[in-house]
């Protein structure tokens, strides 16, 4: 609800309008009954302002494309393409250029839907509203709704602005909207503590919200950004966009990158004028190592590394809608998840039955009416004579409803609230299908379900029966029992042992409903229903539940597998969610839930000392689900965060990655997101974080390739200078090696399959860099190997034929055979490169061998003879440099077998 600043201080009203009763609302707000004048509503509409949300500008295209270049590794490329032009190589400046184009065009086309949470909350506060005004009921634009207006809602209408209830008749909203939980919930007046969590104000009304049934009578106490959705509205707007994890390696690996180059730079140019060289050759010669040393392919690579990734999770029913949000997804560490529809199925289910002093399990799940009754775990059949009491109590809960269950095309069409749903689907289990049982119990009358009642009631005439009549009753448990407290033979029951049967029931989860039903005397009035409702015998329990699904139990274990905490943030009771987290295994026997009355008491340092032992958070508003993830976040924690709602909006906009659901979410939900689940479950996000850890792996591949064949560069170019050898390598000759010959087999490694550990590693340490000290290690070693092969072979040459240009050809073709052999080492961190088929991934066994024709074209070729000063190679030459290439494979072999099997698994 608004923070006290936000209420028209001199009206009087309290910071706490859920706690006032009506008269007391009507006095602060200085109203009445039927509303205000139109002059005082115009005054304050003045004053308050008109009564909807702000629009945001998004990004326009521009913008999205100059954010494409915004990287420290593109700024490295642009120095790339700066420093052709100086050296007036044109061709290579043109390549450089179209790299950069590349990139930016397949960023931009993942980017372009700019973020538009701000114009879908505005669309959604957009609406007629029926107000009270001089006494008389208008139809006004709901922009022109004030504090202290009276507001008339009836079954279909969108709530228009926060209010509280006045009056209400059978009054049910539907709120999912700010609670995420998809049961609609029951209205009356009357005031509640002032700690009532959100989900469980009775009396109150937020605006966006939907009314299912019933009619009603409310006062606006809350307009515009005042409201709990404009409130949410502002959060969305104050949250910034924070860097992704692979954002942040990639610019401390730039900065590292950068770094080596100047360091480098300097202490060649120092070494070469120490010596006496002439400035302007060693200055070419750092142009050289500069260009040798800049990953020109990396970004392009990483674009299109991730991109592969974002085709593959399409596939796996996510989308993603920021490309760096696929590697954040490998790295997280914990999941915060929505449970109803996302862990669990969102199918209210009949699961255990109460009958005859009997207990019964229903098998299957969803609208699917197949199933078993069973008893003690064996199956039974149910009796076909109405009087028994199993039989009737689906019977009872079939009639007192006003769901439908319509079977097409073996198909099962449902339509109703969801729990009524699950009473006709236990029903039909047993033979009882609505239409038949319908037209043979002919509804004569019936008592709507109220809040205060907490029952409801239908009066039927048996039309194959002799025309007997009876009445059938559902409702709250306590309310039933104190209205049938006798069995159906007459016998008074233990109505405390049948409370209690009911507490067991809803400790596992379960929404319990108890049915009651009496055979009413041929001449009973039904003008007042209500006269006959004594006397009603019991009948039964039915315990319903939104059963988890399958698939995420195994998800929920793979997670766990892979060192990713689950934990589940439900607007729902804090007893059913442990139910449900403890089926999922999310939570364990002794854990408890954190419900949001009991967070509002905490600060920000406390939650944050609490949060990594909380495997459940229940009745939470959309404060509490963003300060649960600014909690995660401020212990290190990468997050990833599910929701569908306006009010799961700033928590995913705050988590490291937002995942909106694609069915049940709302447009603010996804537009705030950074990946859309278009089923809605659980598991696909489990399978996007496979995919995540894939792409991530690929990329640190890509990564450890490109660099292995800059620091041989480096080396190689600086021994020359310091040993006073000529340039083994020309600058175009190596944006050739980097640009053409290994960028064709990069973007082929970025088609790596996953490894089959990659779900049984623990997430990567946050600290952790693009590559990892072992491929550090592993960079240098492959280096120095490469690098003192190029330059003997060089040197060889030179010796043997005195001509320069021969020799450099020599040496660049050595580095694209090293690189050849080199790509195999690259596919696995820790396994042989023997172990991995080359079929496995045949973009790369095509790839290299593309990478191979084109720098034998280039040696023969007229227009690449002259732009790279390169020249064919003999076969005896060719045989020297496949030998001493071929070394490379031998050293990370051994390296590999020294430095031993992975380590960091986590526990499965």
């Amino acid at each position: 609800m608004p923070s006290p600043s936000s209420l028209p201080p001199d009206l009087g009203l309290s910071s706490e309008p859920w706690t006032l009763t009506p008269d007391e609302l009507i006095s602060g707000l200085r109203t009445g009954s039927d509303g205000l004048p139109a002059a005082e509503a115009a005054a304050r509409l003045e004053r308050f302002g008109p009564n909807e949300l702000p629009g945001a500008a998004g990004r326009s295209a521009l913008a999205i494309l100059f954010a494409q270049f915004r990287s420290p590794l593109i700024y490295i490329l642009l120095l790339a393409g700066v420093l052709t032009v100086v050296l007036e190589e044109y061709i290579d400046a043109g390549v450089i250029a179209l790299i950069l184009a590349i990139n930016a065009v397949v960023g931009f086309s993942q980017e372009y839907r700019a973020e538009q949470s701000m114009a879908a909350l505005r669309q959604l506060a957009r609406a007629r509203a029926r107000v009270m005004r001089d006494g008389h009921e208008r139809e006004v634009d709901a922009s022109e709704l004030v504090p202290g207006d009276v507001i008339l809602i009836e079954t279909g209408d969108r709530i228009p602005a926060d209010a509280q209830l006045l009056r209400a008749a059978a009054l049910e909203i539907d709120e999912s909207l700010l609670t995420g939980e998809s049961a609609v919930v029951g209205k009356r007046p009357g005031a509640v503590a002032a700690d009532t969590a959100l989900g469980d104000r009775h009396n109150a009304l937020f605006m966006g919200s939907i009314v299912t049934r019933g009619r009603g009578r409310a006062l606006v106490t809350a307009t515009g950004m005042a409201s709990e959705l404009g409130r949410i509205a502002g959060s969305v707007s104050e949250i910034g966009e924070g860097q992704t994890p692979l954002q942040r390696r990639m610019a401390s690996f730039a900065h590292i990158i950068g770094g080596a180059i100047l360091v480098a730079c300097l202490v060649g140019f120092g070494i070469g004028v120490g010596q006496g060289q002439p400035v302007g050759n060693v200055l070419l010669a750092m142009v050289a190592l500069a260009v040798a040393a800049i990953p020109e392919g990396l970004p392009i690579v990483l674009t299109i590394a991730l991109a592969i990734s974002v085709r593959r999770m399409s596939q796996r029913h996510v989308i993603i809608r920021r490309l760096p949000a696929v590697e954040t997804l490998g790295s997280c560490t914990v999941i915060g998840s929505d449970k109803t529809g996302t862990l669990t199925q969102n199918r209210m289910t009949v699961q255990a039955i109460h009958a005859g002093g009997r207990e019964y399990q229903l098998t299957g799940g969803g609208y699917d009416a197949v199933g078993e009754f069973l008893e003690d775990g064996r199956p039974v059949a149910v009796p076909e004579a109405l009087e028994d009491p199993l039989r009737l109590c689906l019977l009872v809960g079939a009639l007192c409803n006003d769901a439908s269950l319509l079977r097409r095309n073996d198909e099962y069409e449902v339509h109703g609230d969801p729990t009524e749903i699950a009473l006709l689907v236990a029903a039909a289990k047993a033979g009882l299908l609505k239409d038949e049982i319908d037209e043979r119990f002919r509804r004569q009358a019936e008592i709507p379900f109220e809040s205060e009642s907490r029952y409801a009631a239908t009066f039927h005439r048996d039309e194959e029966g002799g025309g007997r009549r009876f009445v059938a009753l559902k409702g709250a448990p306590e309310q039933v029992l104190e209205m049938a407290p006798r069995d159906l033979d007459g016998r008074a029951l233990d109505v405390t042992a049948l409370l209690e049967r009911a507490d067991q029931m809803a400790a596992q989860g379960l929404r319990v409903l108890a049915m009651a039903y009496r055979e009413l005397p041929d001449a009973a009035e039904l003008a007042d229903p209500g006269a006959q409702l004594a006397d009603l015998r019991f009948v039964g329990l039915q315990g319903l539940i939104d059963p988890p699904r399958p698939e995420a139990i195994e998800a929920v274990r793979g997670c766990q597998a892979a060192g990713i905490w689950v934990v589940m943030i439900t607007g729902d009771h804090a007893a059913t969610g442990l139910a449900i987290a403890r089926r999922l295994g999310i939570a364990g026997p002794a854990d408890g839930a954190l419900t949001g009355v009991e967070l509002e008491q905490m600060d920000d340092a406390e939650l944050a000392a609490r949060v990594d032992a909380v495997p459940v958070y229940a009745r939470v508003s959309a404060d509490h689900k963003l300060r649960i993830v600014r909690a995660l976040r401020s212990r290190g924690e990468i997050v990833a965060v599910t929701g569908d709602g306006v009010n799961d909006a700033p928590a995913l906009k705050a988590a490291d990655i937002g995942a909106a659901m694609g069915r049940s979410g709302t447009d603010v939900a996804k537009e705030a997101s950074d990946m859309i689940v278009t089923d809605d479950n659980f598991a696909s996000i489990f399978a996007a974080v496979e995919e995540g850890r894939i792409a991530f792996d690929n990329v640190r591949k890509t990564t450890f390739f490109l660099i292995s064949t800059g620091v041989a560069a480096v080396i190689a170019v600086l021994v020359s200078l310091l040993f006073g050898f000529p340039l083994p390598f020309l600058p175009a000759q190596m944006l050739w090696l980097n640009v053409v010959t290994n960028g064709v087999q990069d973007v082929a490694l970025a088609f790596e399959p996953g490894e089959k550990d990659v779900l049984r590693r623990r997430p990567r340490p946050v600290g952790e860099g693009v590559i990892s000290r072992l491929l550090w290690e592993r960079t240098v070693l492959a280096g120095l190997v490469m690098a003192t092969g190029t330059l003997a072979l060089f040197l060889l040459e030179l010796d043997a034929h005195g001509e320069l240009g021969r020799a450099q050809t020599v040496a660049l073709t050595t580095m694209v055979l090293f690189q050849l052999f080199h790509v195999g080492n690259s596919r696995s961190e820790h396994r042989s490169a023997f172990a991995k088929s080359p079929f496995s991934n045949p973009f790369l066994l095509v790839g290299t061998l593309i990478a191979l024709a084109l720098h034998v074209a280039a040696l023969y070729l007229p227009l690449t003879q002259f732009v790279l000063r390169v020249e064919p190679l003999d076969l005896e030459t060719w045989a020297r440099m496949i030998v001493v290439a071929a070394s490379i494979i031998v050293v990370v072999e051994l390296h590999k077998l020294v430095r031993g099997p992975r380590r960091g698994l986590a526990p499965g």
